[in-house]
């Protein structure tokens, strides 16, 4: 699942947001997390699914203020998605250009894996920020899937629904590892042994898959073909309406 990545969270008398994402955002409150994790770990101990949508609910009403403030917490996630659909494409693609990390002639000869490989640099950069680390995870792992529902697509020219197929997973998997940095190391000590607490993670993960999936078929309602600039509204709205949805189960 790739969720080998984890911190203690985010501290407290911080800004929920960084700067550089949403200036003036709230200042995180001291135990902010404390009830996603409470109902977070009841759900690792005893497995019930009512938990685990109330922790995932207070993690976005109580850790981050509400879905708005969560959303912002997301803004990096829209511009990679972005960034993800217009590499996938293969007309005004600006990375395709001659001598562009993904121009066609040196593309030439590679394995999928290599040019998996190279739409990760395209979109995520290393910039030693835990956030670009789970986003290039999150890249590689929604082209891996891509690979396998769609064997025989061409990564340098997809069609929409495989470009979109990517973007959605891409970004239930980013909204997942944000979730995974902020509580999964505290969480994961509530199970009891470590092949429960993976697999009630990956129920976490397929929930948030869900919702998100659900989100996106909302937004795109079928507007096929797609315009880049139309991007980042739909992954904007997709992601806000998901915290909607995850906020209103945390009574």
């Amino acid at each position: 699942m790739g969720t080998s990545q984890s911190s203690n969270g985010s501290p407290s008398n911080v800004p929920m947001v960084p700067s550089w994402a949403a200036p003036n955002s709230p200042i995180a409150e001291p135990g902010r997390f404390g009830p996603a994790r409470r109902n977070l770990g009841n759900f690792m101990g005893g497995g019930q699914a009512s938990s685990m949508r109330k922790g995932i609910g207070q993690y976005i009403k109580k850790g981050y203020g509400g879905s708005r403030t969560a959303t912002s917490r997301l803004s990096g996630t829209t511009q990679k998605a972005t960034t993800l659909f217009n590499a996938l494409g293969s007309e005004q693609n600006p990375f395709t250009q001659s001598g562009g990390a993904l121009d066609p002639i040196l593309l030439t000869g590679k394995s999928a894996e290599e040019v998996m490989d190279a739409i990760v640099e395209v979109v995520a950069p290393v910039d030693g920020t835990q956030d670009t680390e789970a986003s290039r995870e999150s890249v590689k792992n929604a082209l891996c899937e891509l690979l396998e529902k769609f064997p025989e697509a061409d990564l340098k020219n997809l069609d929409d629904s495989q470009r979109l197929f990517a973007l959605e997973r891409f970004v239930s998997d980013d909204v997942f590892r944000r979730i995974n940095l902020d509580l999964s190391k505290t969480i994961l000590s509530k199970a009891p042994n470590a092949t429960l607490g993976l697999s009630r993670l990956k129920e976490i993960r397929d929930y948030v898959r869900q919702t998100v999936a659900e989100s996106f078929r909302k937004n795109i309602n079928e507007r096929t073909p797609l315009a880049s600039d139309q991007i980042k509204n739909i992954v904007d709205n997709s992601i806000r309406e998901t915290f909607e949805v995850f906020e209103g189960y945390a009574e």
